[in-house]
């Protein structure tokens, strides 16, 4: 059975800059997509931010087993009730990667739990994409390193957790740095960040990040899911594992109340 893989997109900037339209006039949704379909194991589908409920319905989360995102300029935009049914799926197995900008998503930050702030500037400069994990799974074809001849810059420190793995260090002509492949675990769900990806330039025509996504989305891939993280059932003392008797101060509602009404006289 095919990976069900969503991408999901502002669909902004292709509306807007000329220099987003002509480079990906399919939207950088649908251009993302067409790399992804490369792989003949995944079957892949777009929705965007204008999209009822942005198109993430419960109906399509839950045919949805890794999610794509990307967003940049309407982060504040994106419901928040929306936010916690992403992050839900995700804590209970699907696998969600971040790219680019989506580093500023509610999404991403909520599973974080950090701001994930950076340096950054737009010079159109050369980004080396060092691949220091080369045994990883979504390194998988590639050689010692690749290069975008034209990328914004990102650069340390970047406030996020320390990841699990490190997978991609970008160097820039500029000569900053950045850990451009990270990955990590919310609950049962896979999450890749993975940095390269700025609307004006023609990153999602390059071969290598095409391989990089389809190598993710293959990695992220969890078949089975766990409702029950989402859980926190009371446990009572009469389907306790070990035989167990109550003790200790305990109080009743009426206990309470009587101590309540005692404090305010």
């Amino acid at each position: 059975m095919a990976i069900r893989a969503l991408v999901w997109g502002e669909n902004l900037h292709e509306q807007k800059n000329k220099a987003v339209a002509e480079n990906y006039p399919i939207g950088m949704h649908g251009q993302i997509a067409k790399l992804l379909s490369e792989d003949k194991n995944i079957s892949v589908s777009t929705v965007t931010l204008q999209d009822p409920e942005h198109g993430l319905s419960e109906a399509r989360l839950n045919e949805t087993d890794v999610l794509l995102w990307w967003g940049h300029a309407a982060h504040d935009m994106v419901d928040d009730v929306i936010v916690k049914r992403v992050m839900e799926r995700v804590w209970q197995g699907m696998g969600l990667i971040v790219l680019h900008s989506g580093h500023h998503s509610k999404v991403f930050k909520g599973l974080m739990g950090t701001p994930a702030n950076l340096h950054w500037r737009e010079a159109g400069e050369r980004e080396r994409l060092w691949v220091v994990n080369p045994g990883h799974p979504i390194a998988k074809g590639l050689g010692e390193y690749f290069e975008l001849e034209y990328e914004e810059m990102y650069g340390e420190p970047f406030s996020v957790p320390e990841p699990l793995e490190t997978v991609f260090v970008s160097w820039f002509q500029g000569g900053e740095v950045f850990r451009s492949g990270l990955t990590y675990r919310r609950g049962a769900g896979n999450i890749f960040y993975f940095r390269p990806g700025h609307e004006t330039y023609p990153t999602y025509h390059d071969a290598n990040v095409g391989k990089v996504l389809r190598n993710s989305v293959n990695w992220a891939f969890n078949a089975d899911r766990h409702a029950e993280l989402m859980k926190a059932p009371n446990t009572p003392v009469a389907s306790s594992i070990e035989p167990l008797v109550e003790r200790g101060a305990k109080l009743t509602n009426a206990d309470h109340a009587g101590e309540v009404a005692g404090a305010k006289k």
